[in-house]
């Protein structure tokens, strides 16, 4: 399926950055357990690209699709897609949409203005990730639909379990949960905790 589809079926991006290795991947299989099946592995987290090489590995035929997350320039996009990625995640547009998009891989790339949505989107993102989504809410979101229509927004950052529906009645075509989601099991905390809150998010996003 293309980035977009599944985004639009799933509802749900879970974003796994940690300071754990081993954690981390701990985190990614239980996600998958639970039926989180679009998960992203920030490069800011330590060890990342192994953690997403194993985890690419370890998940393939699953079901699962994994990309690469905090992809800032052009060498990022190269050991993101090396270590397995099928998509690249991005916190805002530069180098790291250019040679994504260059290498063939599906982007949603980060963009918070009017502005740099329409740069996002002549740059060629399959999706614009609005972010930090929480320094306007849902309400910002729903004024920015009104210019961009057809733009497929996923608002990023400072997205609460809370915040979720909002989001979604707003016309976010899904989500991307990060601690709010993953709490502290990626740096060695509890599995059985992010076990409850994948399915608590779930429920959130509906039907899949």
């Amino acid at each position: 399926m293309e980035l977009l589809d599944l985004l639009r079926s799933r509802r749900l991006l879970a974003i796994v950055r940690g300071s754990d290795p081993k954690a981390a991947l701990s985190a990614i299989d239980v996600l998958a357990e639970e039926g989180v099946t679009l998960m992203e592995v920030s490069l800011s987290g330590a060890d990342a690209l192994t953690v997403l090489r194993k985890a690419a590995a370890g998940l393939a035929g699953s079901g699962v699709h994994l990309g690469a997350g905090t992809v800032l320039t052009a060498r990022d996009a190269v050991a993101a897609r090396d270590a397995g990625a099928a998509f690249i995640v991005t916190p805002g547009l530069g180098d790291g949409v250019t040679e994504a998009i260059r290498l063939g891989l599906p982007v949603l790339a980060g963009a918070l203005t009017p502005t740099e949505v329409m740069a996002a989107v002549r740059q060629g993102a399959d999706a614009v990730k609005l972010f930090p989504a929480s320094a306007g809410g849902a309400p910002y979101l729903r004024a920015l639909r009104d210019p961009f229509p057809a733009v497929p927004f996923v608002p990023v950052g400072g997205v609460g379990l809370d915040s979720v529906q909002g989001y979604l009645e707003a016309g976010a075509i899904a989500v991307g949960l990060g601690s709010p989601l993953l709490g502290d099991a990626a740096n060695g905390g509890s599995l059985s905790e992010l076990r409850r809150r994948a399915a608590a998010a779930l429920d959130l996003v509906g039907p899949r």
